[in-house]
């Protein structure tokens, strides 16, 4: 199979299950109109938008691309899928953080300066987590719950996650590109939302209900 039919297919995957799942496809992610909410993943190749798995709502797309081919047939792949969801109830708690994972990098790159270490073993040998060096990384010890800790580790992907500019992030190295991998993709980034809401309604945070807002198709509703 040659590279352009490759990612022909590909786009053809996931527009397909955008379809059957009744979400938006977009082959690049465009941005929304000037008076509504910010758009997720602008510019981004291959766009879902909308309820991403049952409870999630976000957006996902081609991440990490890499130019692949011979000099007479080329084509742009991705090597990673990244989704996003607007979490502002999240980043009142923890402005930014970034964790990263270290397995399959030689060197992983260190987005923030102060690194952030946590009781489970298991996660400080999977992952860096680092927060800006002007905030304090007790409220990340915090808001991470031991059950929380111990359920990333069991994610068998090789994955990154954090929040910046009050979105959450979540990035999925590919093993593959096929719907079964998609799949795995939107379920992981999904529990990933689900567990951190849970983690600040136990904390008695104030966090609102899953919904479009946080896919950026509609303003978040009133306080």
């Amino acid at each position: 199979m040659g590279v352009k039919q490759e990612a022909q297919e590909w786009a053809e995957t996931v527009r397909k299950y955008g379809e059957r799942h009744e979400l938006t496809y977009e082959p690049v992610g465009g941005i929304n109109p000037k008076d509504g909410p910010v758009a997720l993943c602008v510019g981004g190749a291959n766009r879902l938008t909308g309820q991403l798995v049952e409870g999630f709502w976000g957006s996902c797309c081609d991440a990490d691309e890499r130019e692949t081919g011979s000099l007479f047939s080329k084509a742009v792949l991705p090597t990673a899928l990244l989704c996003k969801a607007h979490m502002p109830d999240l980043a009142q708690v923890v402005p930014a953080f970034n964790v990263e994972s270290i397995e399959g990098h030689e060197h992983v790159t260190q987005r923030f300066a102060r690194k952030v270490e946590f009781e489970s073993i298991d996660f400080n040998r999977r992952f860096l987590a680092t927060v800006p060096s002007e905030y304090d990384p007790v409220a990340l010890r915090e808001l991470f719950s031991p059950g929380f800790l111990e359920w990333t580790t069991t994610m068998t992907g090789e994955v990154d996650f954090g929040i910046n500019d009050r979105q959450l992030w979540f990035l999925w190295h590919l093993r593959e590109r096929s719907e079964e991998e998609l799949k795995a993709v939107l379920k992981n980034a999904g529990q990933l939302f689900k567990r951190l809401q849970s983690e600040m309604d136990e904390s008695g945070i104030h966090t609102y209900p899953p919904g479009p807002w946080h896919a950026g198709l509609a303003p978040f509703p009133a306080e």
